[in-house]
């Protein structure tokens, strides 16, 4: 990776190989991906993501089809067809728009195209985007009635403190009930581009587990543990889900 703004495509390269073998098992995989501002902001470059929201979506807009460009060529590569979903926060939060892409998401499923989601960044306000992709990964595994969520994150799981500043905190490897100290233990995000951190991985763990969705959060650069956890391994920190499956409701 040649410096942060950019894709490491080494690593997305694996992350892609890993879907691949999933999705042609048979399974329903959804990517909810970042990268598109930092894209943009790559493309025309400038050093730091712009702090007006102007600024953002243009570069948003900029990126996006470079982001979805790479995960094309990659994917293709396994013979799997990928779709771009743009989504906001009323996508989710109006019934005929919530019904419609969940209408949508089966489609792709059903043509065995997997799904690329992320914010409309080139639209977005504050009052409808959530802000981050851990939490909208959460929703959207809400809406489909996903059976597992995995958030990729620079720490190989949750620690009782940051590990990058304190060596001797400990690593949670199950944590059955979210609460207000597995909350105390969140940090912010890990880089100038980030936008998110531990603290909205919590807080996307506890939408998904309320749902009765499992939730990981591993290593991004080991995602081969994404096939352990498939298969019924505990890798990162694994947070049970509160109800079971079939208790989930639908709005």
């Amino acid at each position: 990776m040649k410096n942060i703004n950019e894709v490491n495509i080494s690593n997305l390269e694996r992350i892609v190989r890993v879907i691949s073998y999933l999705h042609n098992q048979g399974r329903e995989v959804v990517v909810v991906s970042s990268g598109a501002i930092g894209m943009g902001v790559s493309k025309i470059g400038l050093k730091r993501k712009p702090k007006k929201l102007e600024d953002k979506q243009a570069m948003a807009a900029i990126g996006q089809g470079l982001l979805m460009h790479i995960y094309e060529d990659i994917f293709a590569k396994y013979g799997i067809t990928v779709a771009q979903m743009l989504l906001t926060r009323s996508d989710f939060e109006d019934n005929n728009r919530k019904h419609n892409t969940d209408n949508t998401f089966s489609a792709l499923f059903k043509y065995k195209v997997i799904p690329i989601v992320n914010e409309n960044d080139t639209v977005a306000v504050e009052e409808i985007v959530y802000g981050d992709n851990d939490t909208l990964s959460a929703v959207v595994s809400t809406l489909i009635k996903s059976e597992l969520l995995v958030m990729l994150s620079d720490t190989d799981g949750l620690y009782t403190g940051d590990p990058r500043t304190n060596k001797k905190v400990k690593k949670l490897s199950l944590v059955e009930n979210i609460d207000r100290d597995i909350e105390n233990f969140c940090w912010g995000a890990g880089s100038a581009f980030g936008t998110g951190g531990m603290k909205t991985k919590i807080f996307a763990a506890k939408i998904a587990t309320s749902q009765g969705i499992c939730v990981a959060i591993i290593k991004g650069d080991e995602p081969e543990q994404i096939i352990n956890l498939v298969f019924g391994e505990i890798k990162g920190t694994v947070f049970l889900p509160k109800i079971e499956k079939g208790a989930v409701l639908n709005e």
